[in-house]
């Protein structure tokens, strides 16, 4: 058993909500750092107080990262040991530590991780779901515009995908989730993982909306969603449309033509239905 070392960053997990989850080496580097860099130092205080360490904290949070950067790196440059430590789970994912982490990089401080629990590699272990590839997307941003481009950009990622997501958020993600990528792909929506209400909510994207509509969502989730098949991919506009003028002509009506196929190609029904109205017009 190593002791910490000087002029050394440490990225220490810590649970995302179950205490046990705490590593013994987490708490035996949190009880020697020389300081404690807190995402929130009221929250980490008490998990602090839960395991009797008395290190000192320095809050880090995004809103004063750029100011608290330097005095960070100065005190590692003096030989100093610090641990930067989020809220839950590990930081730098999701969070400002990278910042942290590529200006330690830069001044060539030595960056030792002490893992933990992530709520990402929890849900994707438990959905069910592949998980021999996977694309973490964190939180999509706020902006609409920003959020469908980074959406559309993932409509032929064959690899399961992971987001986090706010109770009052999550649904009009998983509804944005159904416009851009399909309202008939699986979907595990994780909530509160490892505390008391954990759930694990799996189905298909639309029935997801359905029932997250009816409810008052609470805590915090992990989307895990299905990748597009080989199946969606070889779907193109003019594929889709041959198959929409056969339906069509055989007697289905553009509404149903629409949903049979928006379960075959797992595409959202209201933009093959766009595709029907201009395949009728043409005909006219």
């Amino acid at each position: 058993m190593d002791k910490v070392q000087p002029k050394t960053l440490y990225l220490v997990g810590t649970p995302i909500g179950n205490l046990e989850d705490m590593t013994f080496r987490a708490v035996r580097v949190l009880q020697e750092v020389d300081l404690i860099a807190a995402e929130d130092t009221r929250h980490t205080g008490k998990l602090l107080q839960h395991f009797q360490i008395q290190t000192p904290q320095l809050s880090y949070y995004q809103h004063n990262s750029q100011k608290r950067i330097p005095d960070i790196l100065t005190a590692l440059h003096q030989g100093k040991a610090i641990a930067l430590v989020t809220d839950a789970g590990m930081p730098g994912v999701s969070d400002p530590g990278c910042e942290l982490v590529q200006a330690c990089i830069e001044a060539n401080i030595s960056i030792i991780p002490i893992p933990g629990a992530t709520a990402a590699i929890a849900a994707l272990s438990a959905s069910g779901l592949p998980t021999d590839a996977f694309v973490f997307v964190g939180f999509l941003p706020l902006k609409s515009k920003v959020r469908s481009q980074i959406l559309q950009s993932l409509q032929a990622e064959t690899r399961t995908l992971l987001f986090y997501e706010a109770p009052h958020r999550i649904v009009q993600t998983l509804q944005d989730l159904a416009s851009h990528l399909g309202e008939n792909r699986q979907v595990v929506v994780a909530r509160e993982i490892t505390k008391r209400y954990e759930d694990f909510w799996r189905g298909t994207v639309a029935d997801a909306i359905a029932s997250h509509s009816q409810t008052n969502p609470k805590g915090e989730y992990t989307i895990v969603l299905a990748g597009n098949t080989a199946t969606e991919k070889s779907w193109s506009p003019a594929a889709i449309k041959t198959e929409l003028q056969q339906l069509l002509a055989q007697g289905y009506s553009r509404s149903q033509a629409s949903r049979q196929l928006a379960t075959v190609t797992n595409l959202p029904r209201r933009e093959i239905y766009q595709m029907a109205l201009t395949i009728a017009d043409s005909t006219q």
